[in-house]
């Protein structure tokens, strides 16, 4: 799997230890009508997107690429098995958890509708990384550097741009052709409240699976609703999960002794240099202690979203699905191989999703609940404060124990201050 962060590509090992080549003359300024001619041009061919990624590209380059895969055709029938598939999964959901139903309608998503739909929330998660990246080598540069680059910075930044937005749109091309549903990736992709599933891939990952389609529709449609129980009615985990990224991007540093390298590999007069050099990874950011601590609190925080679903929906199914254990290690696998989602989530921000976590937080759900109730387990929800940590992770049942103990204090806090008091006494 990838971790070459976002916007960026591997260097050729071929060319590593190659010393950059001279420029083979020193740019003439009489070039540069010409040159800003063949970047308007190209431009022009790329929508009217301005920032740090052209989403205007990324959106064309997707629908472009499912097109050629045949992946927008749909039939009006299967929005109404997914309808069906999500009603009867909420019902089953209702006595699995406190949470009540957060599905305000249930869709039905061609390739291209997940594109569409989902782009506002990628652009949401793309923009801190992608500014920074883009503005990092640039703010490292000495202010004679800046000077003399002049208008060439902004010609970079769109270049920039687009390299990021073609990159994207490979990314979500692919993603379109595979997820199964909008929570896929285990964030809030998707509108508000819309429980949404994609019949024709769902048909695809059916496929060799040995079990109805009927049953393998609703279960999907049960981690769908439980998702978007989850998002709906804990209101400060969509925005703690794009705050995470975020404070990631903050950390974002870049080795400034590349500027010395990509001053002698672009070529002023000649666009594809510059597109080139964007492209190659000589600027690729170090990884910082800061991003390293907001990596570990969004792995934590979306393995403990993606363990709680797990566990809700295998109470919720229970044995009204034969192959619901079957479908959940299926699931469970096909994130451990490092799917689609994973991938572009690891390009995007060098995140990888470990499948011990999503284990460690499905079993620390599960023993809260045995232990204290489905009202006790979904309370913790309540505050950001409350959820585990990842040291939690490695030892739910230390996490347990304190849990029980903080809930009695808020239940009865004179026994508790009794029972603090006896301690300190005998410690004594």
């Amino acid at each position: 799997m990838s971790d070459v962060p976002f916007g960026f590509s591997p260097q050729d090992p071929d060319d590593r230890g190659r010393k950059p080549e001279e420029p083979g003359n020193p740019f003439d300024f009489t070039q540069l009508g010409a040159m800003l001619s063949q970047l308007g041009a190209m431009f022009s061919n790329a929508g009217t997107s301005a920032g740090p990624v052209n989403y205007d590209l990324a959106k064309q380059i997707a629908l472009q690429q499912l097109a050629g895969q045949g992946g927008l055709g749909f039939t009006p029938d299967q929005d109404k098995a997914v309808a069906d598939a999500v009603h009867l999964a909420e019902m089953w959901l209702d006595p699995a958890t406190a949470l009540p139903a957060g599905t305000s309608k249930s869709e039905g998503w061609t390739a291209r509708d997940w594109v569409e739909r989902t782009l506002p929330t990628w652009q949401r998660l793309c923009d801190p990384v992608a500014q920074r990246m883009s503005g990092a080598w640039v703010e490292a540069m000495p202010a004679e550097a800046k000077e003399a680059a002049g208008p060439l910075l902004s010609m970079l930044g769109q270049m920039g741009g687009m390299a990021f937005g073609s990159q994207l749109g490979g990314a979500l091309a692919q993603l379109g052709s595979e997820v199964l549903t909008s929570s896929e990736v285990g964030l809030p992709l998707g509108p508000e409240g819309t429980a949404a599933l994609l019949p024709a891939n769902i048909e695809k990952f059916t496929e060799g699976l040995e079990r109805p389609a009927g049953e393998v529709l609703v279960f999907l449609a049960a981690r769908e609703a439980a998702h978007q129980r989850l998002f709906s009615h804990v209101p400060w985990l969509r925005q703690r999960l794009l705050d995470t990224v975020e404070a990631y991007a903050q950390g974002i540093k870049v080795d400034t002794s590349a500027l010395e390298q990509l001053a002698g590999q672009v070529d002023p007069s000649n666009p594809a240099s510059i597109e080139e050099a964007m492209k190659s990874g000589m600027l690729e950011p170090q990884t910082t202690p800061e991003q390293k601590a907001a990596l570990a609190r969004l792995e934590t925080l979306l393995a403990l979203v993606e363990g709680w679903v797990d566990v809700v929906v295998a109470e919720a199914v229970g044995d009204r699905l034969p192959g619901a254990e079957a479908l959940r290690e299926t699931l469970r696998r096909r994130r451990a191989s490092g799917g689609p989602a994973e991938q572009t989530f690891a390009t995007l921000v060098g995140l990888e999703l470990r499948p011990r976590r999503h284990r460690a937080a499905a079993a620390l759900w599960k023993l809260l609940g045995d232990q204290y109730g489905i009202e006790q387990r979904d309370g913790v929800w309540e505050h950001p404060d409350l959820v585990p940590t990842a040291e939690d992770l490695d030892d739910p049942m230390e996490f347990a124990e304190r849990f029980g103990r903080t809930r009695k204090a808020l239940e009865d806090p004179m026994a508790e201050l009794e029972r603090t008091l006896r301690e300190e006494k005998d410690e004594d």
